[in-house]
């Protein structure tokens, strides 16, 4: 079976192709702003144009923006080509590939969030959660406090006012990766992870 794997819910934009016997094809770029305009070029320029039997989808948390246009882009690609579509949590691939490189049989991944606020969350091993995801201050992670290696896009910027009492690895998602996951995060349920509430309130 063929997979197309495709993350941009975070600075970076990466696609991946991928069979049984491993990698075929990968794209990573880290642009900040963008995913909108490279995302489809970039697939299309893999082998038979990021053809698969399957396609699996970063569902965030993240950029609002870029989390939404990874999951457009995977639902139209599947209904063209009739491929069944799957979610996976972007924070547990930042994990699975930390502790895999690492040797981390625990850690903790803060990433960019919206607003000035950072995503944090706990994994152990492939990925898998080890408490719930949080949006929370810069103030407020610190005073989480916690005794795990660090993780992510904030990882450098936690263990710099934490005085750098545990390591730290900057590290953001990459598709050609997704092997590492537990099996048991993809989810057919394609639906975004905010990990944060709505700005706009209707009215009372």
């Amino acid at each position: 079976m063929r997979t197309l794997a495709i993350d941009c819910a975070t600075e970076a934009c990466s696609v991946a192709l991928i069979d049984e016997g491993g990698l075929i094809a990968a794209d990573h770029r880290v642009l900040g702003r963008g995913h909108a305009e490279h995302l489809v070029p970039m697939i299309a320029a893999l082998p038979e144009r990021g053809r698969a039997d399957r396609i699996v989808v970063s569902l965030g948390a993240g950029s609002f923006t870029g989390v939404r246009i990874g999951i457009a882009t995977a639902k139209a690609l599947g209904y063209a080509w009739s491929a069944p579509v799957f979610g996976y949590p972007t924070l547990a691939l930042v994990a699975a590939i930390a502790s895999e490189d690492e040797g981390w049989s625990s850690l903790t991944v803060c990433m960019s969030g919206g607003h000035g606020e950072w995503f944090v969350q706990d994994f152990v091993r492939h990925g898998r959660p080890d408490g719930d995801l949080a949006s929370c201050t810069p103030q407020a992670a610190v005073a989480r406090g916690g005794d795990r290696p660090l993780a992510g896009s904030q990882a450098a910027a936690l263990a710099e006012v934490l005085e750098h009492r545990v390591p730290a690895r900057d590290q953001l998602p990459d598709a050609s990766r997704i092997g590492l996951l537990d099996p048991a995060l993809f989810s057919p349920v394609v639906t975004p992870i905010y990990g944060r509430g709505p700005d706009a309130r209707l009215p009372a």
